[in-house]
């Protein structure tokens, strides 16, 4: 048997361990705010290992959060980050990446923040093929607010403004996406880490708007107002009701309450985006006298 010592060592030793993602966070925020079996941080630590395994230059990327329980993340990341108001992640970004050509910008919020209060900006965003990527946590409802009513809440569940079930349509968020413009459309849940870091990795190597919707368990207020149980079963029902289809019919992809969880990549087109198509116009209208952006980024003033 060892000693009182030798277990004091081991246990000491063991300490000064550092976790594999601690260099991609903020450490000195941690311990983090999100309940227990939320969902929120198995997507950071999917995103986390996909920049490390693409290579990328941490100082080229830049990451922009609305508010909610996902719009945390800016603040947790140690990277260039901007936590800004509810439903205007994407405009900000936009307005980043158009003055920081050079930078690999990601939004990273929430299914309430993106597409309920800022559903106007993301299908704009996607029509221009700005050159984004958008990861939108899904866990079907305002999970900081309150547990209200989110666009992305099943018919019949049951939130805390709709206490008899939700009547109101969501959104089918890879259709919408999809038939918006843009480019790279997929969806993961928490489960399938390995597959979410894989698009995560591929997204990250793809221009124009991409989209990742990843569905989430919110045990705290969703699964308790809808009496699903623990973290756990959210989780072991996700293993056995997702459905990988890659290149589905995005008609068919919808989520009913307790229903099949379609995933897989849907769209992956290479396609002008944004910055491309306004420098192919100015040079045809300026000529020689349009100063397209230098390699390191900003704009040229004369």
């Amino acid at each position: 048997m060892s000693t009182v010592s030798e277990q004091t060592a081991v246990e000491s030793t063991e300490s000064k361990v550092e976790h594999p993602i601690a260099p991609y966070l903020r450490m000195d925020r941690m311990p983090h705010i999100w309940c227990p079996t939320c969902g929120i941080g198995t997507v950071v630590k999917c995103y986390a290992t996909a920049l490390g395994e693409a290579g990328v230059d941490l100082d080229k990327v830049a990451i922009v959060s609305g508010i909610g329980c996902t719009g945390r993340v800016a603040g947790y990341m140690n990277l260039d980050a901007f936590h800004t108001t509810h439903g205007r992640a994407i405009p900000f970004a936009t307005g980043l990446k158009l003055g920081r050509p050079e930078l690999l910008v990601t939004v990273f919020s929430g299914d309430g923040d993106l597409v309920g209060i800022g559903g106007n900006h993301f299908i704009h965003t996607a029509r221009r093929n700005m050159d984004l990527l958008v990861i939108l946590v899904n866990n079907f409802i305002y999970g900081m607010t309150g547990g209200q009513n989110a666009p992305t809440t099943p018919l019949t569940a049951k939130t805390s403004t709709m206490p008899y079930g939700n009547f109101e349509n969501p959104f089918n968020l890879p259709h919408l996406a999809a038939s918006c413009g843009a480019s790279y459309v997929a969806r993961w849940t928490c489960l399938h880490t390995r597959r979410l870091t894989k698009s995560f990795k591929e997204a990250l190597g793809r221009k124009g708007f991409r989209f990742i919707e990843v569905i989430a368990p919110c045990s705290t207020l969703y699964a308790r107002l809808n009496r699903l149980g623990t973290g756990f079963e959210l989780m072991r029902f996700y293993h056995d009701n997702a459905e990988i289809r890659h290149d589905a019919d995005l008609n068919d992809v919808a989520i009913d309450f307790q229903g099949k969880i379609v995933c897989g990549k849907f769209v992956d087109e290479e396609r002008p985006t944004f910055i491309d198509l306004m420098h192919a116009h100015y040079e045809r209208t300026l000529g020689d006298k349009y100063r397209p952006m230098p390699p390191e980024g900003g704009w040229i003033h004369e």
